[in-house]
C-alpha cells in the first residue's frame, strides 16, 4: 500500500499531467475556431490573397479546413499519447 508522501508525488504527476492535456486542448481548440469561424468571417478580407491560384477564403471552404481539421486530430493523437507515456512512466517510478 503506498504511504502518504507516494500518493501526494502521484497526485502532482496527475495534476501535472491534466494541466498539460487541458492546455493542448485549449491551443487545438484555438486552431480549430481561427480556421472555422474565422476564416468564414474574414472571408472578404482573405479573398486578395491566394494560395495555388485561389482566393484564401476559398480555398479554406472548399478543402484547406478539413486539412487543418485531420491535422488537429493527428497532433492531438500524437501529443495525448507521449503525455500518457510520461504519466505512466512518472507513475510507475512513483509506485
Amino acid at each position: 500500500m503506498p504511504d502518504q508522501q507516494q500518493r501526494e508525488q502521484l497526485a502532482r504527476a496527475r495534476e501535472l499531467h491534466w494541466q498539460r492535456a487541458r492546455r493542448f486542448t485549449l491551443l487545438l481548440l484555438a486552431l480549430w475556431l481561427a480556421t472555422g469561424f474565422c476564416t468564414v468571417y474574414f472571408a472578404r478580407a482573405l479573398a486578395h490573397l491566394t494560395l495555388f491560384g485561389w482566393p484564401l477564403s476559398f480555398y479554406m471552404a472548399a478543402q484547406g479546413a478539413s486539412l487543418v481539421y485531420l491535422a488537429i486530430i493527428g497532433g492531438y493523437a500524437i501529443r495525448m499519447r507521449r503525455l500518457d507515456r510520461e504519466y505512466a512512466r512518472a507513475a510507475g517510478e512513483i509506485a
